[in-house]
């Protein structure tokens, strides 16, 4: 997605950031197979690491996408009750912007070719994200 909005010259207008719903990898780089694909793609993600969602987000950003309903149901649960200004960011799949797909993005981890899947899946939804943004 910051390829995507670079790519458009929309990188001072629209912040993407990355986390997860857990801590368990906190600090961890991608998995060496997503850095693969990645890189046979043109990206350079090695520099990534892993944090957890925090309660700023839900602050700081407009839109948080979650992988699958497993994670949707740990971002509710994330998300602080009681103060306004944690209301601010809508949660839906990431999926809902490739529905031609399914609901959820699968877990790439067990399959050979399943970061090359997740990764087409991803890209599709980013594309047609940031097209319904500049809309």
């Amino acid at each position: 997605m910051k390829k995507l909005v670079r790519e458009a010259g929309l990188q001072h207008e629209i912040e993407v950031d990355s986390a997860g719903t857990s801590s368990y990898h906190c600090g961890d780089a991608p998995d060496t197979r997503a850095v693969e694909c990645a890189a046979g793609r043109g990206l350079d993600i090695s520099d990534l690491r892993s944090r957890p969602l925090s309660a700023e987000d839900f602050a700081d950003f407009d839109l948080i996408l979650a992988m699958d309903s497993q994670n949707i149901w740990n971002i509710d649960r994330k998300r602080p009750l009681g103060d306004k200004r944690y209301e601010r960011a809508k949660v839906k799949k990431l999926l809902s912007y490739a529905p031609e797909y399914g609901e959820d993005v699968p877990d790439p981890y067990y399959g050979n070719d399943g970061f090359e899947l997740v990764f087409d899946m991803v890209e599709a939804a980013c594309r047609n994200l940031l097209d319904s943004i500049k809309k």
